[in-house]
């Protein structure tokens, strides 16, 4: 995925507040301890995306060396990039090949080579979890889902998570996805399913 440049350098942890118990000089980002658990936990790991010059080479050492299964090929041409997605142990690398050189991801590459780029978790409610991440401070590159390539993603600013891009992606079925123009699987009265059921059996 394109995402925009992070400004400036990413501040260093402040020691003395990080250190003292019960510090109200939280850093952006750390939950409040009154907060029930439920609402500061994410889910999995859904990937982790790498930037590659050509995502052809690169297939040659992930899936045909390592032997990764691959699940698809696409071109996303709204962030002008080219990405495929490799399944290891129900979780994802993504690898990311820019489709021209004015995206934010040619500029990664140009400067710092090939490698790792963002980190997803998934989360059930991404609307929910922005707002609850910006009330915490989390300074937020998307502040509302936006349609991604496996569902609706929105991004975290590096100076937020200790130097790392993050993403976020909601789990499918979620509120935004039918929001966002997703198809959702209708789920199927239970009543409906019974009779069906009852049906087969006289038949």
């Amino acid at each position: 995925m394109d995402m925009p440049k992070p400004d400036g350098p990413t501040p260093r942890p402040d020691a003395t507040a990080a250190s003292v118990p019960g510090s109200r000089r939280r850093r952006a980002g750390r939950s409040r301890p009154d907060l029930p658990r439920e609402l500061h936990r994410i889910g999995r790991v859904h990937h982790v995306a790498i930037v590659v010059s050509s995502i052809d080479s690169a297939l040659t050492f992930y899936r045909d060396l390592l032997g990764l299964d691959l699940e698809t090929v696409m071109d996303i041409p709204s962030d002008r990039v080219r990405i495929a997605f490799l399944d290891v142990g129900g979780s994802k690398i993504e690898l990311v090949e820019p489709m021209d050189d004015t995206t934010g991801v040619a500029r990664f590459l140009a400067k710092s080579g090939e490698g790792f780029h963002h980190v997803c978790f998934e989360v059930g409610d991404l609307t929910e979890e922005l707002t609850r991440l910006g009330i915490e401070g989390v300074e937020l590159i998307d502040s509302a889902p936006r349609r991604g390539a496996e569902g609706p993603v929105a991004f975290l600013h590096p100076r937020s998570c200790h130097g790392v891009l993050v993403e976020l992606i909601e789990a499918p079925g979620g509120p935004s996805w039918r929001a966002l123009g997703y198809p959702v699987a209708e789920a199927v009265p239970a009543a409906s399913s019974s009779a069906r059921a009852v049906s087969r059996k006289r038949g």
